[in-house]
């Protein structure tokens, strides 16, 4: 694999987040997604860890500001992006996470893109669901009860279950073993946090 430069630090990353998003939830999803991004990265790109890092931290840095423009999500991240220096890579692999709701937008190709299409909406399905649980640990969650969330559409409804299907069936995976892995994925770096936040 080619080695990928994000042309920006994770520390810079970090503080653009938090210049763009006041709202701890939006910080904490961002954090959530760097953490399930380097897990996959230790499996299938070790040596890019940092750059799927910082594509899962900063996936949706414009969300905040500009959620009432869906189709416009992510194309507001790559002006900000691309302003601080960051490589064209990064802006890519950002925006393929979109192309659902914009055509213009690159499709996932990489496995990076499509592991980022396919937890962003679950990973909020799961915090979602963890907050509920009196441990409010991810360390205790299964898949079991996981499936029982994915099919009441009434909870978290804004978590797009069909583009969590489609993410899966981007990577080949079936449902259940997404849910697995990304679930393990939480808990490999859920201890550090120990609980979710209400």
């Amino acid at each position: 694999m080619a080695t990928l430069n994000a042309g920006i630090t994770r520390e810079r990353a970090h503080e653009l987040l938090c210049e763009h998003n006041k709202d701890e939830f939006h910080i904490e999803h961002g954090e959530t997604l760097e953490g399930i991004m380097r897990y996959f990265a230790r499996e299938y790109d070790p040596e890019n860890e940092e750059f799927w890092g910082i594509a899962g931290l900063l996936h949706d840095l414009d969300w905040e500001e500009h959620d009432d423009e869906p189709q416009k999500h992510t194309v507001y991240a790559g002006e900000i992006l691309e302003a601080e220096g960051a490589s064209p890579e990064l802006i890519r692999a950002i925006q393929s996470h979109n192309s659902d709701f914009n055509d213009e937008l690159p499709a996932p190709e990489h496995t990076m893109e499509k592991i980022l299409f396919a937890t962003d909406e679950l990973s909020g399905l799961i915090q979602a669901a963890v907050l509920m649980r009196p441990s409010k640990s991810v360390m205790d969650f299964t898949v079991k009860s996981l499936k029982k969330k994915f099919k009441t559409k009434s909870f978290a409804a804004g978590c797009d279950r069909d583009v969590i299907t489609k993410g899966a069936e981007m990577l080949g995976w079936e449902l259940p073993e997404l849910f697995q892995r990304t679930i393990e994925a939480m808990q490999s770096f859920a201890p550090d946090r120990d609980t979710f936040e209400a």
